[in-house]
């Protein structure tokens, strides 16, 4: 029985399995369509970059309470530059940007000594507010060039019969998976989050292997927002507020210890389609919005037991 759920994403399988029997009894009207079925598929790719990028960081015994203000800065930053640098220039600087937040997050933390949860929720309000400043308030758009451009278009829409998201998404998991068990790195990453002191006694640098967790999550959460806006190429202030809890949410329910050395990436992805699923379930039945936020406090305090006794009956620390 161990080895059937030594894989780190199960609870998610579980959690996944129970949700959809769920709505199958249940049936509601308005959750199974074409239509809601492919906008939680879409916006599942979406929050699943984040609690990957998320889920590295956890791994690495850190927090990133950043991403969700990163996936709009990074999203903000595409579209107002482009009338000046272009949708290649402007594309490439507003990654350069998520990447250098997400570098001096980490140097904070790791050259700091400080608490990631306060580096980054320092972060998040300081990208926030740049948001705000940067766009007046006010909604902006595509000009009509760019939502033709062959970048947006190979970024946004279909590609190969499925929403570019989705496809972006398996080419991420795919090569971050890779990543994670077939290199070094991988190996480092999780040997720095199961215990730092001894990783470093065995030549591990963990300083470098943070800033590189710190700088891919935000990256993987740039993309987001850029990835976003190509599909719906319409920019405001509130874009991505509240999913770096969505984030964590979904990495917890995906098997991630908030202690770190443990996780994982599909189990991430599987996390954000409950997170997101349960959003619209909410909708169908006509609930108020708030009810949602209540869910994903609630989810994540449950995750994080079932995580933590899991462990312990599997033999791990936590």
């Amino acid at each position: 029985m161990k080895q059937l759920v030594r894989g780190q994403g199960f609870g998610a399988i579980i959690g996944v399995v129970v949700m959809l029997s769920a709505f199958t009894v249940v049936d509601f009207s308005g959750w199974w369509t074409a239509q809601t079925i492919s906008n939680v598929v879409q916006f599942t790719a979406i929050l699943g970059f984040v609690a990957m990028g998320q889920a590295l960081v956890i791994m690495a015994k850190e927090i990133d309470l950043s991403v969700g203000s990163v996936y709009g800065l990074t999203g903000v930053a595409f579209i107002t530059l482009e009338p000046t640098l272009g949708v290649t220039g402007s594309l490439i600087v507003a990654l350069g940007i998520a990447a250098f937040v997400g570098f001096l997050q980490a140097i904070a933390v790791v050259k700091g000594q400080l608490p990631s949860m306060i580096v980054t929720l320092g972060g998040l309000f300081t990208a926030r507010g740049i948001i705000y400043v940067w766009t007046g308030g006010s909604v902006h758009n595509f000009s009509a060039a760019a939502r033709s451009h062959p970048i947006t278009r190979f970024l946004g829409g279909e590609l190969f019969g499925i929403e570019a998201a989705i496809f972006w998404l398996i080419v991420a998991a795919a090569i971050l998976n890779l990543l994670l068990w077939t290199t070094p790195f991988g190996n480092r990453l999780l040997a720095t989050g199961g215990s730092k002191e001894s990783a470093e006694s065995r030549g591990v640098r963990t300083d470098r292997i943070k800033i590189a967790a710190f700088m891919l999550c935000s990256l993987l959460a740039g993309f987001a927002g850029i990835l976003t806006l190509c599909d719906r190429p319409q920019t405001h202030v509130t874009l991505g507020e509240l999913m770096e809890l969505e984030a964590i949410s979904a990495a917890v329910i995906g098997g991630c210890l908030l202690t770190g050395g443990r996780g994982s990436l599909i189990g991430a992805i599987l996390g954000a389609l409950i997170v997101v699923s349960f959003r619209y379930e909410l909708i169908a039945l006509g609930a108020p919005s708030s009810w949602f936020i209540t869910f994903v406090g609630i989810v994540l305090i449950v995750a994080v037991i079932f995580n933590q006794k899991l462990a312990r009956w599997l033999g791990h620390s936590v």
